[in-house]
């Protein structure tokens, strides 16, 4: 027996009208109004002119608009979050001609030293892509192999510590992002899950590694963040990789600070307390 209780009508010419629901959901129009409303990655984006400061050739990339993209809350490890659109695909530029790629915040500044080196060992080799002028957003995987690119141009060019664990940092959240936004349905769920959360640890390790390097050697501020921002970060990064101990003296540090602003404090203490549940499932 057929389930749709409308069968049949369409003997009668109203065919179209046999999957109609029979009690209305009274917010339908309220739903329809949400989706509508909701922003469009698309629409938060601008192409951005950029001259390369490697082979002097113009060119453009997508960047966020200001204000466009409205925040949520930070996850433990303090990766942003936005309504609708992932904002760290776009925090790389990455000059299509010469393959020079770098975070936006160090794009512009080379030293001869560093502007030669990436000359004979990027540029030389670098296979130019093709540019679609009628893309919209970029990709996970565009924005994986751009993270990628940054991080080749930073570890010939000799960069900082600090900006390598950075861009290890960023490259880490957005395989995150990445494995998110994975369908449930589709081909291979699990594996690819599992690939994507296993490259995430291998990019936070070298990051956490790289940001204990620079909070010896560097000064503050370090990739924009004070010195209790650092030892957060830090942190949330040990107790992943089960180096409880070291957690703990962060976090000490940091809620027993008299300079760390209430916001990192507050974290502090909720990291602290999930910290302390951890130490006793381990007992």
């Amino acid at each position: 027996m057929d389930n749709n209780l409308l069968s049949g009508l369409e003997s009668l010419g109203l065919g179209n009208l046999e999957g109609l629901d029979i009690y209305e959901d009274p917010h339908k129009d309220e739903k329809k109004q949400e989706e509508a409303a909701a922003p469009k990655e698309e629409d938060m984006l601008f192409d951005k002119s950029y001259t390369c400061t490697v082979c002097d050739k113009d060119f453009k990339v997508k960047m966020v608009r200001s204000g466009k993209a409205k925040a949520m809350a930070a996850d433990q490890d303090l990766r942003p979050r936005y309504e609708g659109i992932d904002v760290l695909k776009y925090d790389v530029v990455s000059c299509p001609y010469c393959g020079y790629t770098g975070l936006s915040k160090y794009f512009s500044y080379l030293t001869p030293a560093q502007r030669k080196a990436i000359k004979e060992n990027i540029c030389s080799s670098y296979k130019p892509k093709k540019v679609d002028p009628d893309k919209k957003i970029y990709t996970y995987e565009e924005a994986m192999e751009r993270h990628k690119l940054a991080l080749v141009n930073a570890i010939v060019k000799h960069g900082k510590a600090s900006e390598k664990a950075y861009i290890c940092l960023k490259t880490g959240w957005i395989l995150r992002g990445q494995r998110e936004a994975l369908e449930a349905d589709a081909p291979d769920y699990e594996k690819k899950k599992q690939e994507l959360e296993s490259a995430e640890n291998q990019f936070l390790k070298n990051a956490y590694d790289g940001f204990v390097t620079a909070r010896a050697s560097e000064s503050f501020p370090i990739c924009g963040m004070d010195e209790m921002t650092v030892d957060y970060l830090l942190a949330t990064l040990a107790m992943r990789f089960e180096e409880y101990e070291t957690a703990a003296k962060l976090l000490g540090s940091i809620v027993t600070s008299r300079t760390a602003n209430a916001r990192i404090k507050d974290r502090a203490h909720d990291l602290k307390d999930v910290l302390m549940e951890k130490l006793k499932e381990k007992r």
